[in-house]
């Protein structure tokens, strides 16, 4: 697992032992950062259910604003400081241990982009999805990673699924604003 491009650009990152921690491969990562290649830098970035932290680092190296990695995991928010001194991108992140359906309703933030990749089938998702639309900005987009044979809904609040991407079992499900054109 690798920093793809930008500042960081081919740093090796480390990922938690076990198997709790599914990192996005890095195929699929540069896939999701094709979609939204223009419209990173200077944006805020959410890295939901961090794991590794590796999509939040890849967008503070993409030039994003700031990044908030949540993830309620001690092992796997050590794992994303190591990430985050390595790469050097420790100045515009900010790390949330706790449960992130917790953080979602309470946090007073606006983001973006957000990524979402819970523990596969466990409701976490869908549950984390009813609740972005207050914390995204009119523009922000939604980026979901999931089991292909899951199904997401079409509409959560304001934001529609736009597009999905399916990459052998793993399935890229985008959420814009409805009234936003584009993606």
């Amino acid at each position: 697992m690798r920093v793809i491009t930008g500042l960081s650009r081919g740093r090796r990152l480390v990922t938690p032992a076990g198997l709790d921690v599914r990192p996005t491969a890095d195929n699929v990562k540069e896939s999701v950062f094709s979609i939204i290649q223009f419209s990173v830098e200077g944006r805020r970035f959410l890295d939901a259910f961090a794991g590794s932290g590796q999509m939040g680092i890849e967008a503070l190296s993409r030039g994003a604003a700031s990044a908030v990695f949540i993830d309620s995991s001690k092992q796997s928010l050590d794992a994303v400081k190591k990430n985050l001194a390595a790469t050097g991108l420790e100045k515009n992140a900010r790390i949330v241990k706790g449960d992130t359906l917790a953080y979602l309703s309470s946090c007073g933030e606006c983001f973006d982009i957000a990524f979402l990749d819970p523990p596969y089938k466990t409701g976490l998702l869908q549950s984390a999805l009813e609740l972005m639309p207050a914390v995204m900005s009119k523009s922000g987009i939604v980026i979901c990673e999931h089991p292909a044979d899951e199904l997401l809904p079409e509409e959560t609040g304001r934001f529609r699924l736009k597009k999905n991407y399916k990459y052998g079992r793993i399935m890229i499900s985008v959420y814009s604003d409805k009234d936003v054109e584009g993606l």
